[in-house]
Formats: C-alpha cells, structure tokens, sequence
C-alpha cells in the first residue's frame, strides 16, 4: 500500500544537489534493508520460540477476511504516517508496525509451506530478491517515467480485492493464474515505487519510501510463494 506523491508540497530530492539526492536514496534503501532484515528476524523468533503454530492456528480459525481488511487498515495508517509526520520517530514508528503487521500476516502462509513444502520458502525468498534486483536495475537504467502505471496498479489492487473476498465469501479457488498476475502486479509496484524514489519523493520521506517499497516486496514474496507452493502440489 503506498499513497499518492502529488499530496507534497516540498521540493523533490531529485531536484536537490547530487549528494543531497544520494543521500536521500542511500537512507531510503538502508530503510528498506532494515524493514526487510526486521520482517525476517520477527518470522525467525516467531518459528523458533513455537508461537508461529499458535498464531497460524487463530488467524486461519477466524475470519481471513477480517484480517485482510485489518491489514489494509493498519497499512493504510502506517502508510499515512509515515507519508505525512513532521517527527522522523513517527515515521519510523510508522514503518516498525506495519513490518510486524506484515510477519504476523505472513505467518499462516510459511508455517503451512514449511509443514508441506520443506525448501520452498528459502526458493521464494531467493526468487523475490532476484526479482527486486532486476526490476530496481531496470527502473535505474532506463530512467523511464513509469507513473503510467499507478491507473494500472489502482485497478489491479482493487479487482484482486474483490477475487480474494469473493474466494472468501463464495469459496471459489483462486488458483495458479492469479498467483502470475498478482507477481506482475507487484512487479509493477515495485517499477513505480523506485520511479517515485527516483524523481517524486521529498527529502524527508525516505522512511515513506521504504515503506512503500517495502509493501510491495513483501506483495511479490507472498505470490511467489503462493505460487511455488501450488507448483510443488500439482
């Protein structure tokens, strides 16, 4: 979940001097380092201390749309925050609750892959970060506007939305071919958020853009597993 870069009114980085502009984008990825290195160190303890089972159990014993909608609140929020606070403590706050938002969201889905799929997480992580790499790199290299795609990713989310409730509410499997596109869609998301790093976002938001980036590698390492799990069933 990211938020719209037209709401600042502060200069971009972009248009600042060159150190100025490799400073914002050296903090922005250490950031997104740090979020990612945290996402990973949470699931580690999680696993290791035996809470993973407990907290895969309840979340998958509920309703799994009331904690998807949940998610999106608290992503929303954390994006908000972290978009529009003076305080660089609120900004990381920000950022800090929506990583654990996001590996307790996680957990259902790796405890079930390392129940029945030994291996697969460790593939999808591998295949998530090489994607990361190649997609970042061609934003970088190009230096092409890909703002086109926010209408796209906008539709995109919203009609993935409304598949993953209706498969809640009406039971119906979503299978392989969702897994693709929703892997091209937060492909693209990654695409547009390091354009809005390149040329979009205030010196200040780095935290903001971390987390943006980092919601949409965590969007691509969900349905890279997804995926990877369904192909080692069939």
């Amino acid at each position: 979940m990211s938020f719209n870069t037209d709401s600042f009114s502060q200069t971009p980085a972009a248009l600042l001097s060159q150190d100025r502009r490799a400073d914002f984008i050296m903090r922005t990825y250490t950031y997104l380092l740090g979020a990612i290195l945290g996402f990973t160190a949470i699931e580690i303890y999680l696993f290791t201390s035996g809470l993973a089972e407990p907290i895969a159990r309840t979340l998958l014993g509920g309703s799994w749309l009331l904690v998807l909608g949940a998610f999106m609140i608290i992503g929303w929020l954390a994006s908000w925050t972290a978009a529009r606070a003076e305080s660089s403590m609120a900004q990381l706050a920000a950022l800090a609750a929506y990583v654990v938002a996001e590996a307790i969201i996680f957990v259902p889905m790796l405890y079930i892959a390392d129940s029945t799929a030994p291996g697969v997480i460790q593939s999808a992580a591998s295949l998530t970060i090489a994607g990361f790499i190649g997609l970042t790199a061609i934003a970088w290299w190009t230096r092409k506007d890909f703002s086109f795609l926010n209408g796209v990713l906008m539709w995109g989310g919203i009609a993935a939305l409304l598949l993953i409730a209706g498969s809640l509410l009406f039971g119906f499997h979503l299978g392989t071919w969702f897994s693709v596109a929703m892997i091209a869609l937060a492909g693209g998301a990654i695409l547009r958020d390091t354009d809005n790093v390149l040329h979009n976002y205030p010196e200040d938001r780095h935290v903001a853009a971390a987390l943006s980036l980092f919601a949409s590698v965590a969007l691509l390492f969900w349905y890279v597993l997804r995926l990877l799990m369904a192909l080692q069933r069939d």
